[in-house]
């Protein structure tokens, strides 16, 4: 199932299916929601981005250090790094960099 929907709520980050189900929750202490996808979601946690899936299982994390998350959409999400800008794929993998 994909991702329809994700809100803070109650000291959680609800994650909710195309029928509006909810389907995985975590803690938000200390967390920011940066975006999100059908398929992932991106998070900021102190001095980390992280990704996860629907179940809320981390599927990746990179040094936030620095770093300001652009966009999240379809497979990857953007990100600018000094002065540059990162595309990377869910599992927190590098996919290109250009200039900014």
């Amino acid at each position: 199932m994909a991702i329809s929907n994700i809100e803070n709520k109650e000291s959680q980050i609800w994650v909710y299916d195309e029928n509006s189900q909810c389907v995985g929750r975590m803690p938000n202490t200390r967390v920011e929601l940066a975006g999100f996808t059908s398929d992932f979601f991106v998070t900021v946690e102190g001095g980390w981005l992280r990704t996860y899936d629907q179940d809320c299982e981390r599927l990746g994390s990179l040094s936030a250090i620095g770093i300001t998350v652009r966009s999240v959409s379809g497979g990857n999400f953007t990100v600018s790094d000094a002065g540059d800008v990162r595309t990377y794929d869910r599992r927190c993998k590098e996919m290109r960099k250009r200039g900014d």
